[in-house]
């Protein structure tokens, strides 16, 4: 366990400045010493902890190969607390389903098989509040925003923790009959298909700074 926390968003491509807002919210209370724009392996050994935001995941796979960092973001996963949104969670991932042709490249770290784009397009993105009780036993609903997510179809080890799950109706398939997953923890992983950080709502943030230290 640390005592303060460096953590990065990886800033590739995608949504990492909504990240940093959100966790610069939390600096003065949750023992954040440092938040890190993340492109260069030295910037990754300077962190404790690091999100990979959502955008487009096959692109932000191949701006990390090309930066030379990829290897390095899969070594990281292993053994620090990483969280994924959206097209990080499909780069967490151990299998991903209804890639684009030709597949694409994962960090291979979290064991669940995930369904890329599981929802439809840009026009089917929704909101919807659900009750979550990993945020607190008494805690208000949170706003859960999808736009072009995936979600969690398999889980593959009995270590990953189901965290939320989507009511039957949404993005269903046969094998999802009881409602989709769209967030998981598995050891100091934390997957999630959703976008916490185009709401007010710092809640999942905290979740993931206590996490990362050692307080969830």
């Amino acid at each position: 366990m640390v005592n303060t926390l460096r953590i990065g968003v990886l800033a590739l491509q995608g949504a990492f400045i909504e990240h940093i807002h959100v966790l610069d919210t939390l600096r003065s209370t949750e023992h954040i010493s440092e938040i890190i724009e993340v492109r260069t392996k030295a910037e990754l050994d300077r962190i404790d902890a690091l999100i990979i935001p959502g955008g487009e995941s096959t692109s932000i796979a191949l701006i990390a190969e090309r930066c030379g960092i990829l290897d390095d973001l899969r070594a990281f996963v292993q053994t620090k607390p990483t969280w994924g949104t959206c097209a990080g969670l499909i780069l967490l991932a151990k299998n991903a389903i209804h890639t684009k042709k030709g597949g694409q490249k994962l960090l291979d770290a979290l064991p669940v098989t995930v369904s890329r784009n599981q929802f439809g397009r840009q026009v089917d993105s929704f909101t919807i509040n659900l009750a979550s009780p990993c945020l607190g036993a008494d805690a208000a609903p949170f706003n859960y925003v999808f736009i072009r997510a995936p979600a969690i179809v398999s889980v593959d080890d009995p270590e990953v923790e189901p965290l939320v799950q989507l009511p039957p109706g949404h993005g269903q398939t046969e094998e999802s009959e009881n409602g989709l997953l769209v967030a998981v923890k598995y050891r100091k992983m934390l997957g999630t298909s959703f976008h916490p950080e185009l709401t007010n709502d710092n809640r999942w943030h905290q979740y993931f700074v206590r996490m990362a230290l050692g307080t969830a």
